[in-house]
């Protein structure tokens, strides 16, 4: 199957790799990004283009960033085709080149390893079509792999937020960690921060780091065994929602919620809005997913439409913290299901991604 917008990407890549491209790195309030000169009209909005997003597994989070991609995709009139990894490295790198064979526009790529992302890009770059990648925070422009762009939420800077937040809300009380998995990028880097962060500060110490992989039933065991052990701390932070909301059901039947654990968590979920609301999660961190995805559609279309001749760029979605007093905002917490105020965030923060409209 021959697009005739695939022709196009393949004239972008010819114009890209002719041109002095460098690495560059924008941040929020950053100024718009000049259009190309050469002749290629620039209309975001021309549709008829066919898009792969291939995303990890099935898990909600994965869904909902596909989803925001679809939703601005449909709004261009663009297909989506999606692929599911289900976890598994081979039928990854088979999806890469089903979408490459497919001869899409272009490809938007969340792996969860650098491997996998680094694959997406070098096959991309060698099909002549554009790639853009999510949540692969960072590692791929700093291996030198050329794409589009990089679009991530700022977990480093997260992390240092949750020890703002301990520090000025809880002094002096010791944390614990039950992180996502070990070597995930932004387990990783959301750990790297709240610790460097802490130790910085010198008013909370860290007990221990214990990985869950993401399972709601092993994050609430393992919080029971350091209950039931005696581990003298008072903060726990879960890296997601979903099972945070195990933690607090099982704490709260041991009578330990808030006496004397208190729970933070990240996502601003669905499943973290009512936690909020009843004062049992006491802090997270809004990362919708699906503005992640609708962020990461309009860099790419932005390519592939003409709009800008840029490569490698890192686009970090802002730390927005959340606590009950804002937790009704939808502008605090971005919804996770596709939204009209997408389109306001991004006017706001990335107004150089709608040019064209």
């Amino acid at each position: 199957m021959i697009h005739q917008t695939s022709r196009r990407a393949r004239q972008y890549v010819a114009l890209a790799s002719g041109a002095a491209l460098t690495a560059s790195v924008v941040a929020i309030g950053s100024a718009p990004v000049a259009a190309q000169d050469d002749g290629m009209a620039c209309d975001p909005t021309a549709g008829g283009m066919t898009y792969a997003y291939i995303k990890p597994g099935p898990d909600t989070w994965y869904q909902r960033d596909v989803d925001g991609f679809k939703f601005a995709a449909e709004a261009d009139g663009n297909t989506v085709i999606e692929y599911d990894t289900a976890y598994d490295a081979e039928k990854e790198l088979q999806n890469i080149a089903n979408a490459v064979n497919e001869e899409v526009d272009g490809i938007s790529m969340f792996s969860s390893t650098e491997a996998g992302a680094t694959a997406a890009a070098e096959a991309g770059n060698e099909a002549g079509i554009p790639v853009v990648l999510t949540d692969s925070v960072g590692t791929v422009i700093a291996n030198g792999t050329d794409h589009v762009a990089s679009i991530d939420f700022d977990w480093v800077g997260m992390g240092e937020s949750y020890a703002d937040w301990m520090a000025e809300t809880y002094p002096g009380e010791a944390f614990y960690i039950l992180t996502g998995i070990f070597g995930s990028p932004p387990s990783e880097k959301i750990n790297e921060g709240m610790i460097a962060r802490a130790e910085e500060l010198g008013v909370n110490e860290l007990v221990g780091v214990q990985e869950t992989g993401y399972s709601p039933d092993d994050a609430a065991q393992l919080a029971q065994d350091l209950l039931f052990a005696g581990e003298d701390f008072g903060l726990l932070f879960v890296m997601d929602e979903d099972m945070a909301t195990a933690v607090i059901r099982m704490l709260r039947n041991e009578g330990a919620l808030d006496d004397p654990i208190k729970v933070f968590a990240q996502n601003g979920s669905p499943a973290g809005i009512p936690l909020l609301q009843d004062g049992s999660l006491k802090y997270t961190i809004s990362s919708s997913p699906g503005w992640e995805g609708f962020v990461a559609y309009h860099a790419l279309n932005n390519h592939v439409a003409g709009c800008t001749d840029e490569m490698n760029r890192q686009v970090m979605l802002p730390v927005i913290e959340v606590t009950s007093e804002n937790v009704e905002d939808p502008t605090q917490v971005v919804p996770w299901e596709p939204s009209d105020i997408y389109w306001e965030l991004t006017e706001t923060h990335y107004p150089d991604l709608l040019q064209g409209r």
